[in-house]
C-alpha cells in the first residue's frame, strides 16, 4: 500500500510517496518519489506574521504539483501536515481553509510535540540498541525539537522556536539560547552516555558535503571545519563550491551553529545522521494506522 506524506515546513515543502516493507523482521520505508519545492513560507512568516496573496497562490500550486504526482504513483492515502511558518501566521488557519477549497487536500497545522512524535517514531525502524541512552536532535526552518530517550521509552523532549530561516530573518529571542541549556541541564543525565541523531534536510546535506559513507558518524572537528569554510563564502560562492540549491546555501550556516551549540551543551562529540525524517514518520504513523 503506498501512502503519500505531505510536509510543509518553514523553508521548504516535501512530498514522500513511499510504502513500509519487511526484510525478515525488519521494517522499512521504501521510497517511490521524493519531490520538494522551496516555498519559504517562514521569510514572510517571520518578517510579516502572516502568508501573502501570492505566496498563498504558489502555495495551492505546490499541492497541486504534489497530489498530481501522488495521483500518478497511485497512492492510496494522502497526508499532509505544516509545521512552525503556519503555526505562527496570523491568517494560517484562512490559507488552510482556501487550500482545501481549491485543492481538496486538507493540512493539519501541528504541534512541534506532533511533530517531534511523528519523526521519532521511525527511529524504531533504524537498527541500533535501543536499551541504550540516546537524544535526536531535530532543526527546521523555524523550530528545533530535542528528545531523550532511555530504555526505549521517551523521557523528555521540547520544541524550541529556534530556527535556520528564523535565525536569517534576526526573529531568534536572545532568551532561547539559555532556555535550551537549562533544559538540557535539567532533563539529560550527563553521567550517563548518550547516543546522539540528527534529523533534517540541513544536517542530511552536511553529511553528504563532508563525504561520510552512510553509517559514518559526524564529529564536531568536521562541523567545525566545514562551518568555517562555509562562512568565508558568500551564498553563490556556496552554490558554485558545494553544489548547494540556492534555499539550502542560506540556511546550512545557521543551522551548523545550533546543532554545534546543542552537542557543546550536551558534551558529545559525534552525531550520527540516519537520514530520516517527518515526512518518512507520517508515512509509517499512516501505515501503522492502516493496520488497526
Amino acid at each position: 500500500m503506498k501512502f503519500g506524506a505531505i510536509d510543509i515546513g518553514t523553508n521548504a515543502a516535501r512530498l514522500l510517496v513511499g510504502e513500509v516493507c519487511f526484510d525478515g523482521d525488519h521494517a522499512y520505508v521504501k521510497k517511490h518519489s521524493y519531490s520538494r519545492i522551496p516555498l519559504r513560507l517562514g521569510d514572510e512568516v517571520f518578517d510579516q506574521g502572516r502568508i501573502s496573496k501570492k505566496k498563498t497562490e504558489q502555495f495551492i500550486d505546490c499541492i497541486q504539483a504534489f497530489k498530481l504526482i501522488a495521483h500518478i504513483f497511485e497512492v492510496e492515502q494522502l497526508r499532509a501536515v505544516a509545521t512552525s511558518a503556519m503555526r505562527e501566521a496570523k491568517n494560517g488557519m484562512k490559507v488552510q481553509e482556501k487550500i482545501k477549497e481549491k485543492t481538496g487536500v486538507n493540512i493539519e497545522i501541528i504541534t512541534g510535540q506532533i511533530e517531534a512524535e511523528l519523526i521519532f517514531g521511525t527511529f524504531f525502524l533504524v537498527d541500533f540498541d535501543k536499551t541504550h541512552p540516546f537524544i535526536v536532535i531535530d532543526v527546521g526552518g523555524g523550530s528545533t525539537e530535542i528528545s531523550v530517550f532511555e530504555n526505549g521509552q521517551k523521557r523528555a523532549s521540547r520544541s524550541f522556536e529556534l530556527g535556520t530561516i528564523r535565525m536569517l530573518r534576526g526573529k531568534v529571542s536572545q532568551n532561547i539560547w539559555t532556555d535550551i541549556s537549562a533544559w538540557i541541564e535539567s532533563e539529560v543525565d550527563s553521567s550517563i552516555p548518550h547516543r546522539l541523531f540528527g534529523t533534517g534536510g540541513n544536517i542530511n546535506k552536511i553529511h553528504k558535503i563532508v563525504g561520510l559513507k552512510d553509517k559514518d558518524s559526524l564529529t564536531i572537528s568536521k562541523m567545525n571545519g566545514l562551518m568555517t569554510k562555509l562562512e568565508k563564502l558568500t551564498v553563490e560562492e556556496r552554490i558554485d563550491q558545494f553544489q548547494l540549491k540556492p534555499d539550502r546555501a542560506d540556511v546550512i550556516v545557521p543551522a551548523l551553529e545550533i546543532y554545534l551549540f546543542v552537542m557543546d551543551k550536551l558534551g558529545i562529540q559525534r552525531i550520527d545522521v540516519p537520514k530520516i525524517g517527518l515526512s518518512d514518520g507520517m508515512i509509517y504513523d499512516m501505515y501503522l494506522k492502516s493496520k488497526v
